[in-house]
């Protein structure tokens, strides 16, 4: 069996569903943001709670990044382009975000996607570390 370890503690939980991002929500005025921050953006106050993010969302915008990212990128020396995008989770925040699909002819603006956890690199020990992106959902 693989050992697995996530990329930044506290960046998601596991839940009986799947995976589901932590933010931070301002107890004084309602913003949400991601990755989680101790103070609000909007209203300066330290007053910032986890907030656990919904699962699902719509695909704002997208991109295809075709070549590594420079340092501090660490992920696989073989690189493979992969999708990126944004996803509005309703209710909460616009998250940027991996993708699962790295094809722009397959992704529209508007689909329906979902979180799921995905390798990004293997350390020294072998362990797997994993970030989170998200997939298409697609009809059955």
């Amino acid at each position: 069996m693989t050992r697995t370890r996530p990329v930044d503690d506290g960046l998601f939980v596991e839940g009986d569903d799947g995976p589901s991002l932590v933010a931070s929500g301002c107890r004084s005025c309602g913003t949400t943001t991601f990755p989680r921050q101790r103070s609000c953006p909007r209203c300066a106050r330290m007053d910032m709670a986890d907030r656990v993010l919904p699962r699902r969302g719509t695909l704002w915008s997208f991109t295809v990044q075709g070549f590594r990212p420079k340092s501090p990128y660490a992920g696989p020396a073989d690189f493979t382009p992969y999708g990126v995008g944004y996803v509005e989770l309703p209710g909460a925040v616009i998250v940027e975000a991996r993708l699962t699909e790295n094809d722009p002819r397959r992704l529209r603006i508007g689909d329906p996607m979902e979180l799921v956890l995905v390798p990004f690199r293997t350390d020294d020990d072998g362990t797997q570390v994993l970030t989170y992106a998200f997939a298409p959902v697609r009809s059955a």
